[in-house]
């Protein structure tokens, strides 16, 4: 019984992070679908032109969103390294929707417009919860908020440690105890 406590409470507070993930991912289909589609209707660039300068812009919104709103009491890396792994799982959450597409449009031989949104709904879906869970594991990371603190309070100090092993979160925090006692 306690395991289903423990997990109910887990489930209950993904919530907010999830509902937050939500709001910034449908923040980023509006820039990605309708940018592509003013591009292309209204401006006359490509289609393929205009589906990647819309995903790099939707892509830098929903970064910023998802580091400064959504995963915020999460310990953040070096900037460029976490960009870099964001914009890394965003291309394997793109991949994961085309494989759909093309798996319901080639693969199946579906070509009509209901199949094609279909599948794409699908495709975004999987990527999507792909998307959520990566950015969990290798760019917004875990660590206990006091851990999170202590990484912010480091950058603004001029230390600058990647936290995540238990043995440099114990380093920064003697370092933190230390930087704190001699201001006293």
């Amino acid at each position: 019984m306690p395991r289903l406590v423990s997990l109910r409470k887990r489930c209950m507070d993904l919530i907010p992070e999830l509902a937050k993930f939500g709001v910034v991912g449908l923040i980023g289909s509006v820039i990605d679908l309708g940018g592509a589609a003013y591009l292309h209707g209204a401006e006359g660039i490509g289609p393929m032109v205009s589906k990647a300068i819309s995903l790099i812009a939707a892509t830098v919104v929903t970064y910023l969103g998802s580091r400064f709103w959504t995963f915020r009491h999460r310990v953040n890396q070096a900037l460029l390294r976490e960009g870099m792994l964001f914009a890394a799982l965003n291309l394997v959450g793109l991949a994961i929707a085309e494989a759909v597409i093309a798996f319901v449009s080639y693969g199946l031989d579906l070509k009509h417009v209901l199949a094609y949104n279909a599948a794409s709904v699908a495709g975004t879906g999987l990527g999507t919860i792909f998307r959520y869970f990566s950015y969990k594991k290798w760019v917004f990371l875990a660590g206990t908020p006091a851990a999170a603190v202590a990484a912010g309070e480091a950058t603004v100090s001029g230390l600058t440690a990647v936290t995540g092993t238990r043995e440099e979160e114990a380093l920064l925090d003697e370092l933190l105890d230390t930087a704190e006692a001699s201001r006293r």
